[in-house]
């Protein structure tokens, strides 16, 4: 999908039909186990709402489709952009850190799928709603209304150095000018988006409290609850969502998921192959399938009391 800004988005939807066949999966992953789906089948009649997902680092479109599948089969449409310079098929920093072109990313898709003929007869534009991971976590905070300070983060970092947003933001070479740290400054927020959800979201200690403590729609906050040194939800998830407006966040932690849960579940033997910033993906507390269940019922809840009535 090319954007007005030439980034072009490898881009999949997922959505309800009552069509019958043989599912296939997409997209290739020898590490995990992806889920399969129709190929152009018709969608489901009605006005269906609308949910985009966004990866972390390094990740891509496929990384949420456990979620995707159980929104679909609660009578949603699920999008989900690969996001250019922080994606497994492109990781250049030149692209990548541009951070405010995901936020952008996102209201881009919803700019098509609201209006290209094929989907706007499908999606109620007034039901949308934004769930990331990560980075992706980042992403949808700064679609709900969060702006972020370089130079509050930048500080931040020197005295946490060992976080991986930290890590993450030097090797991208974030914010190296003025015209960078204007862009990250300004408000992205896109007020189609009615809820938003983040999963164990990382370089959330860069937004500027106030603006998290103005965020007008509810919010999900969920957080891997086995503290690692570089993520921890202390100083990442369940700080910020003490800025967030009591009256309409909530926060979880699932005690036995850690960052990488929120991954699919990954092939038997598959960790034995994996190395690098890779190595631990697989690695888990508790059960994945399991962690997966409980996300994905917590996500259905928020959603379906934001939303009330589905199509």
């Amino acid at each position: 999908m090319p954007q007005a800004n030439h980034r072009t988005l490898d881009v999949a939807v997922w959505y309800p039909s009552d069509t019958t066949g043989t599912p296939v999966v997409q997209g290739e992953d020898d590490s995990f186990i992806l889920q399969p789906a129709l190929l152009d089948a018709a969608v489901a009649p009605g006005r269906h709402p609308l949910v985009v997902l966004s990866h972390g680092y390094g990740g891509n479109w496929t990384n949420q489709d456990w979620l995707a599948a159980d929104l679909v089969r609660q009578g949603y449409v699920v999008a989900a952009a690969s996001h250019p310079g922080t994606t497994s098929s492109n990781m250049d920093p030149a692209i990548g850190g541009r951070l405010w072109e995901r936020p952008r990313d996102v209201s881009a898709l919803i700019d098509r799928l609201t209006t290209d003929p094929t989907w706007a007869g499908a999606i109620d534009a007034g039901r949308i709603a934004a769930i990331g991971h990560s980075l992706g976590g980042w992403t949808v905070t700064e679609l709900a209304g969060g702006r972020f300070d370089p130079d509050a983060f930048e500080k931040d970092c020197r005295e946490q150095a060992e976080l991986a947003s930290c890590r993450g933001y030097v090797a991208l070479g974030v914010g190296r000018d003025a015209a960078s740290r204007q862009a990250l400054r300004q408000s992205l927020r896109d007020p189609r988006i009615k809820a938003a959800v983040t999963l164990d979201a990382a370089a959330t200690r860069g937004f500027d409290p106030a603006s998290l403590a103005g965020i007008k729609i509810p919010m999900l906050v969920i957080a891997a609850g086995t503290p690692v040194r570089d993520l921890p939800a202390a100083l990442e998830s369940r700080r910020m969502a003490g800025f967030l407006p009591a009256a309409t966040t909530r926060y979880v932690e699932i005690a036995d998921a850690v960052h990488y849960s929120f991954l699919p579940v990954c092939v038997a033997g598959a960790a034995k192959h994996l190395s690098g910033s890779n190595a631990t993906i697989c690695d888990d507390n508790g059960d994945r399938e399991s962690i997966h269940r409980q996300t994905s019922t917590k996500i259905e809840h928020l959603l379906a009391r934001v939303f009330q009535a589905k199509d």
